[in-house]
């Protein structure tokens, strides 16, 4: 019997959701499920696109019950179980006196340095990511560049920072992971 495969996420933190995004989205999850043997898929956060992509898959798991969702988490970061979900959402909704919705997953995965990595923690924990997949799959726009940032909290300057996404693409690429981008041929 063939091993199940591994799929993960990476795009940009803002992105443009449309009903053509959301409907090749599904489409692409569906067949990698029935047609690459794909049984899990990996999360990282703090991006539109991997919430879109944990809708998707969510809904995907009332045909494919057997599909798990794995979150890696950095600093600062973390999950909610399947199993703990309905009950703090209960208590959240209570607390802030309107429904409150968290993602589920079936597994939350720390990152080794999770305590101990600097800023930019999110860019190791992706390669991990990167490393545990046999997909990855992107919306990755290469003219996308995040907002500038000072370079120092009392500085008048600023720099411009690299994509973590775009980062990603290039680790992706280079360990030979199967990529498939999203973005490409969206207009």
């Amino acid at each position: 019997m063939e091993k199940h495969k591994i799929c993960s996420f990476f795009g940009h933190r803002k992105i443009q959701i449309t009903k053509e995004l959301q409907e090749v989205l599904f489409k692409l999850l569906k067949d990698l499920i029935v047609n690459h043997n794909v049984q899990t898929f990996l999360f990282g956060s703090r991006s539109q696109f991997d919430y879109l992509c944990h809708a998707a898959v969510t809904n995907l798991k009332q045909e494919f019950p057997y599909i798990q969702r794995v979150n890696y988490t950095c600093k600062s970061e973390f999950c909610v179980l399947e199993v703990e979900r309905q009950k703090l959402e209960q208590v959240y909704s209570n607390l802030y006196k309107e429904k409150v919705h968290l993602l589920g997953f079936e597994k939350e995965i720390e990152h080794p340095k999770k305590y101990t990595a600097g800023f930019a923690g999110y860019v190791e924990r992706n390669q991990a990511m990167i490393n545990d997949s046999d997909f990855c799959v992107f919306y990755y726009d290469n003219a996308y560049k995040p907002d500038l940032r000072k370079n120092s909290k009392k500085s008048l300057s600023y720099y411009q920072p690299k994509s973590g996404t775009a980062l990603a693409y290039l680790y992706a690429k280079k360990k030979r992971k199967a990529i498939i981008n999203v973005f490409v041929g969206l207009d």
